[in-house]
């Protein structure tokens, strides 16, 4: 969660890079967890590498 926290703040400095280097593996430790929250990291990183 907090990689994904840290991703969002990235991204709203419009640090897309940065914001991709936070959500990636956010994204793969949620998928592993099996988290109902991995879909929503994934709709933010799609929504960052849009924008990068």
């Amino acid at each position: 969660m907090t990689l994904w926290w840290l991703g969002h703040l990235a991204e709203q400095q419009d640090e897309y890079t940065k914001a991709i280097s936070y959500l990636q593996p956010a994204l793969e430790i949620l998928q592993r967890l099996k988290s109902p929250h991995a879909e929503s990291v994934s709709a933010s990183l799609d929504r960052v590498m849009r924008n990068s």
